[in-house]
C-alpha cells in the first residue's frame, strides 16, 4: 500500500496544482488583455530587479510547463514582450526545457513501467524504434507543431528515451519556434501603444508553420542515411 502511494504522490501533487491554478483563477492573468492592462507595472519589476526578474519568470515558466498548465504560448510571448527577443528565447527555453525535464522524469519512474507491463509487446517493439533514433524523432516532435506540447513531454518517458537526449533534444527543437513567439512579443509594444487587437490565432501564420516543417524534414536526414546504408 504504500508504494502505491508513493508512486502516485507525483501524479496527486501535479493535479492539486493544475486544479488550484483554475481554482483561484489565474488563468486569468494568461491573456493579451492581462498583459495590456499590467504592462507598466511588469516591465517596472524587470527594470527593478533584473537578474531576479529573469529568474522568476523561468521557474513560473517551468511551474506551469510541469504541471501542465495551458498558456505557453501566451508566456513565451510575454516573455518577449518583457525581455526582448534574443534574452526572451533563452529565458523561455531554459523554462520550457526545464519543466519538461521535470514532467518527464515523474512521468518515466512513476507510470514508465506500469505502462509497459501493461500495454505489451508492441510497446517494446515502438521504443526499440524509438530509441534508434531518439533525437532526430523528438527533434521533429519539438520542431513541428503538430501535437501539444505536454503531449510530447510525456510520451518519450513512456518509450524508454533517456534523459540526455531528452533534455538536448527537447531545448534544441523549441528554439525556432520560441524564437518566432519571442519577437512577436517583442513587437507588443507598439501594438499596445497604437490600441490595436492581437490574436494568437495569427501567430502561427502558414510561412511559419512552413519553415517549421521543413526543419524537422532537415532532422530526419540522419534517418534517412541509416536505412539507405542498410539497403
Amino acid at each position: 500500500m504504500l508504494g502505491i502511494l508513493k508512486r502516485i504522490a507525483p501524479l496527486v501533487v501535479l493535479a492539486a496544482g493544475l486544479g488550484a491554478f483554475f481554482a483561484l483563477g489565474l488563468h486569468q492573468y494568461l491573456s493579451f488583455g492581462a498583459l495590456r492592462e499590467n504592462r507598466y507595472l511588469l516591465i517596472g519589476l524587470v527594470e527593478s530587479y533584473g537578474f531576479a526578474a529573469a529568474v522568476s519568470y523561468i521557474v513560473l515558466y517551468a511551474a506551469m510547463v510541469a504541471f501542465s498548465i495551458p498558456g505557453g504560448l501566451m508566456m513565451s510571448i510575454a516573455g518577449g514582450f518583457l525581455f526582448g527577443t534574443l534574452w526572451g528565447t533563452l529565458y523561455i527555453v531554459l523554462g520550457a526545457t526545464t519543466g519538461a525535464a521535470v514532467l518527464f522524469i515523474i512521468a518515466k519512474t512513476v507510470l514508465g513501467d506500469f505502462l509497459r507491463e501493461k500495454a505489451g509487446p508492441w510497446l517494446k517493439k515502438m521504443e526499440g524504434g524509438f530509441q534508434r533514433d531518439a533525437l532526430s524523432y523528438l527533434l521533429v516532435l519539438r520542431l513541428v507543431p503538430m501535437f501539444p506540447f505536454f503531449v510530447v513531454n510525456l510520451v518519450p518517458a513512456f518509450l524508454g528515451m533517456r534523459l540526455s537526449i531528452y533534455v538536448i533534444g527537447t531545448f534544441v527543437g523549441i528554439i525556432p519556434g520560441t524564437f518566432v513567439f519571442a519577437s512577436v512579443g517583442a513587437g507588443l509594444g507598439s501594438i499596445f501603444e497604437g490600441g490595436g487587437e492581437f490574436s494568437l490565432s495569427g501567430v502561427m501564420t502558414p510561412e511559419i508553420v512552413t519553415a517549421l516543417v521543413g526543419l524537422g524534414v532537415l532532422s530526419l536526414i540522419p534517418v534517412a542515411y541509416k536505412r539507405f546504408k542498410r539497403a
